[in-house]
């Protein structure tokens, strides 16, 4: 009896972690499909999740969307036609890499920008100094380095 309770109490604690535990099995006609499958769900964000794909998602909008792949892929829609559908369904979000247009020039040509800006700031600020060391000799110390210049290259 005891051994029976016992194992009623395992199954009863277990239950909650056993019912978030699915798993969703696929099945493809050919292994080219499922890795496209596999492509395209790590490629996609769950709109409810931050920051993580529909493939590793377990919440129930990014069960849909992985369904939402598999159907269309098994009706022998492309990659570019199932993203579309995707982005058309729930907005640029749900793409990790955004598509390079007009709104996204911004999104792809700040990074690039910020560092052209900063490369442009460090040769200026090169070019100030030499600038502002030169121009602040003496004449007396002017000529003090010429000569110094000049005992170094005769040696």
């Amino acid at each position: 009896m005891a051994l029976i309770s016992r194992l009623l109490l395992c199954a009863f604690l277990l239950w909650p972690v056993l019912g978030q535990a699915v798993v969703e099995v696929r099945e493809f006609d050919n292994p080219v499909t499922e890795q496209r499958y596999r492509d395209l769900t790590a490629s996609l964000r769950c709109p409810k999740c931050q920051n993580q794909a529909i493939g590793d998602s377990e919440s129930p909008i990014a069960g849909d969307m992985r369904e939402r792949v598999y159907v269309q892929l098994q009706d022998g829609s492309s990659d570019k036609e199932i993203l579309d559908y995707m982005v058309n369904r729930f907005g640029d979000y749900v793409l990790y890499n955004p598509r390079l247009e007009g709104r996204t020039l911004l999104l792809w040509g700040l990074p690039a920008g910020l560092v052209l800006l900063g490369a442009l700031v460090v040769v200026l600020m090169v070019r100030a100094r030499r600038r502002s060391s030169a121009r602040n000799l003496s004449a007396e110390e002017r000529a003090r380095l010429d000569a110094l210049i000049k005992r170094e290259r005769t040696q």
